[in-house]
């Protein structure tokens, strides 16, 4: 069955046109990642699912439900874990989740539990009466992953879940999806962390300037940077490799994708002495998911 669905939506703001006609769909169970760089379209996408935003046209359902003719039904099987923190400082951890609790309906006892198995959890049951202007920024976002769990939501989104983290509270978070994913649930991901990425998603979207440039698994998305290995290699001072090489410039590195390893480094060491100029590094390695997400966006340029 289809968790969330997305066909044709369209969003302009003015004289930017932030979608361009979006579609896809998400499976039941699956954690789906959508990437894209800054203005790619990626907040808009998520704030029409989540019905915060009505799209100009196309459509968008939870759970089959449309989330602009159905909303409310679309929202009560929702969890939302937002970049920016949403609960209220000036109340207690308890609190906070209680008044969550208390606008998706849930009968009191029944969300003091839910409250207190997720407060202990995420390891901030301790505090569950401090108030959270007093939390870190570690807490506020473990506290904020309750709110999104608390009425046990069949799809849960979450928008750069362990930004700025310290290292336990990113694991901590990483381990949650998983065992969201394990549960059964439906998990929509954001994130600029590749590796976060590659290691908690079924599949990924990667959406460009209001368009979805692919849908595949990570390793598949990974095999479409073209050749097997990637040589990575730095000089004493600036170069132009041959253009047959198809290098790559990033930072002080150039990247070449081949799969003639051999041929291709010596390729590169014939290069370099011919032309006086020393080799400070040599190293090869697959492409990886941020290859594949730089090189595809080059593609669309």
């Amino acid at each position: 069955m289809i968790a969330i669905e997305a066909e044709g939506l369209k969003k302009r703001f003015g004289n930017v046109e932030a979608l361009k006609g979006v579609s896809f769909k998400v499976k039941r169970g699956e954690t789906f990642g959508f990437l894209g760089p800054n203005g790619a379209g990626k907040t808009t996408t998520v704030r029409i699912l989540t019905g915060i935003l009505k799209p100009d046209s196309g459509k968008a359902r939870i759970n089959g439900y449309d989330v602009v003719e159905e909303t409310l039904k679309a929202k009560q099987s929702i969890g939302v874990l937002p970049e920016v923190s949403n609960a209220y400082p000036d109340l207690t951890a308890w609190q906070n989740l209680m008044l969550v609790a208390s606008l998706y309906g849930m009968r009191k006892n029944e969300a003091e539990k839910r409250t207190v198995k997720l407060l202990k959890e995420f390891g901030i049951y301790e505090r569950k009466d401090s108030k959270v202007k007093g939390f870190s920024k570690g807490m506020k976002q473990r506290l904020m992953f309750c709110m999104a769990l608390i009425s046990d939501p069949e799809v849960v989104f979450l928008d750069e879940p362990t930004s700025g983290l310290d290292v336990l509270s990113a694991r901590m978070i990483r381990e949650k999806v998983l065992e969201l994913a394990s549960d059964g649930k439906t998990v929509f991901l954001t994130s600029h962390n590749m590796e976060e990425i590659n290691m908690l998603c079924d599949r990924i979207a990667l959406i460009d300037r209001g368009k979805i440039v692919t849908i595949d698994t990570p390793e598949r998305i990974k095999a479409k940077v073209g050749g097997n290995v990637a040589v990575e290699v730095s000089f004493d001072k600036p170069v132009r490799l041959p253009r047959r090489l198809n290098a790559k410039k990033l930072g002080d590195k150039y990247i070449i994708y081949t799969t003639a390893v051999h041929e291709t480094i010596c390729e590169i060491v014939d290069y370099a002495k011919k032309n006086n100029v020393k080799i400070v590094s040599i190293d090869t390695r697959t492409p990886t998911l941020e290859d594949a997400f730089i090189s595809l966006l080059e593609g669309t340029k």
